[in-house]
């Protein structure tokens, strides 16, 4: 288990070492921070002088090095667009994005999941072929179009929710959550299914696959002839065994839920994370790209070591090996 532990780790160390080192050459060598921070009427004299105090004329291992540490720290300079610090930027919209994010995965696993085991278990039933029709649309519809069509039907047509904004939040210390208000629920619904809508019919095509892939191994119909009740067969025998290719597949779509619901923010105006390296890349505010870049990666390591620790929980063949 250490040894399985230490591998995943060490590799997740060399990946934010090189997502580090990119962030770096995009902080450094895309436009000149000097000039984003002082302005193109400053003169040479304060230019120079401000280049010496940010350490920018030390050789590049040097200045690399550096980067790396304060990086450690969640330190990446200051916000040319928000002129705040680039950890303060990112911290006010990390609450909406994982708020947003974990309702659109609660969404996708919990109805995704029971809709594929359905389909994979009775997959000549009508309801079935249904199912199987409506995940085609579904993973097939761009997620700018669900939501605009959302906004239409139950802002626009209906009046029944926001079509935009966060509604009311309430702080919590230093995390803001809309969780605790109605309005901020009814702002929370249409965005996390925009969201989830994707991820909801990918995991409902996976889990069927590999559902009536292992009711056809040999075991289940072994556990048959022996006279098992199906719902045992169905629950207890396959579903684990479907689950365990869901799990890694699963991982990284909702790490992607975080990644990439720069759309579903943009076309709600959700601020989130986002919307926020939407307006960061108009506005060329390389810290704050460098920072989200290094956020993500991170994001993306963690969620893999939990995957990868449950994968080894799951399958005894990993422990094994």
């Amino acid at each position: 288990m250490l040894r399985f532990l230490s591998t995943r780790l060490w590799n997740g160390l060399l990946v934010m070492i090189g997502v580090s080192f990119i962030s770096f050459l995009l902080f450094n060598y895309i436009g000149d921070p000097v000039n984003n921070l002082m302005g193109e009427t400053a003169t040479i004299e304060q230019k120079d002088t401000l280049r010496k105090s940010l350490g920018l004329d030390q050789p590049m291992v040097i200045r690399f090095v550096k980067y790396a540490g304060l990086a450690v720290q969640g330190e990446f300079g200051i916000s040319y667009r928000n002129l705040e610090p680039v950890s303060q930027v990112l911290a006010s919209r990390v609450p909406a994005t994982l708020e947003l994010s974990l309702c659109a995965a609660v969404i996708a696993l919990g109805v995704g999941i029971p809709m594929g085991v359905y389909a994979g278990i009775r997959r000549n039933s009508w309801l079935a072929q249904t199912l199987q029709v409506v995940s085609l649309i579904g993973i097939s519809i761009p997620s700018f179009l669900t939501g605009i069509i959302l906004i239409l039907v139950f802002s626009v047509e209906l009046n029944w929710l926001p079509a935009y904004g966060r509604g009311e939040v309430v702080r919590l210390g230093d995390w803001t959550t809309g969780l605790l208000t109605t309005s901020g629920w009814k702002s929370l619904v249409m965005p996390s299914i925009t969201l989830a809508l994707f991820q909801l019919t990918l995991f409902m095509r996976l889990v069927r696959s590999e559902m009536m892939e292992v009711l056809r191994t040999d075991y289940i119909k072994f556990a048959r002839a022996r006279g098992i009740v199906s719902r045992s067969i169905h629950f207890h025998h396959a579903l684990k065994n479907t689950l365990i290719p869901v799990i890694t597949i699963a991982g990284l779509q909702l790490g992607s839920l975080i990644a990439f619901s720069i759309i579903t923010e943009t076309v709600f105006q959700w601020p989130g994370l986002g919307l926020l390296i939407i307006q960061a890349i108009t506005f060329g505010d390389i810290p704050v790209i460098a920072a989200y870049l290094m956020f993500i990666a991170l994001l993306f390591v963690v969620i893999n070591t939990i995957v990868d620790l449950l994968y080894f929980w799951v399958d005894p063949r990993v422990r094994v090996a």
